[in-house]
């Protein structure tokens, strides 16, 4: 079973975001999925999705939230998934800002889906710090956007 006793950061930190893209582009990130009611636990035993024990056990500073990396190493990375996934439906009003939007998204890497014209991208951080990197788009009404209930049929890419 391995022990972890602290978060390394956010898989949305810079430094962090470049070396998991890179895991996962390899197959090397897994993920351990907590649901919403143990997220405020400091202390927790639970299994990743590929199957490894883990054992938390977190200073009383630290608190688990959705894009949490536990383990960040040169072959592979744990990162917390917190309960059902969440997206941001992002419908651009013209091909030009569809071509803008789709330009961001890439080179954020941001994990997209496509729906009947319109980006979905799966939250992993406050809404407000994604809408913030479109800048204009969104300030000027130019892509419209709603989180999709967690229920919902997001579709397929």
């Amino acid at each position: 079973m391995r022990m972890i006793q602290q978060i390394l950061g956010s898989r949305l930190d810079t430094g962090l975001a470049e070396r998991l893209h890179h895991l996962d582009h390899h197959g090397a990130v897994d993920i351990l999925k907590v649901d919403g009611a143990d997220i405020a636990r400091r202390r927790l035993r639970a299994v990743t999705v590929r199957g490894e024990e883990i054992a938390l056990a977190l200073p009383r500073d630290q608190a688990l939230f959705d894009g949490a990396v536990l383990v960040l190493e040169d072959d592979r990375a744990i990162v917390v998934r917190v309960g059902a996934e969440r997206w941001l439906r992002l419908e651009p009003k013209s091909p030009a800002d569809a071509l803008e939007l789709g330009y961001h998204a890439g080179n954020l890497h941001w994990r997209v889906r496509f729906a009947e014209g319109a980006l979905l991208v799966a939250l992993e951080a406050p809404v407000e710090s994604y809408l913030v990197r479109l800048g204009a788009l969104v300030e000027e009404g130019r892509v419209a956007h709603a989180v999709l209930d967690p229920a919902m049929d997001t579709g397929g890419a």
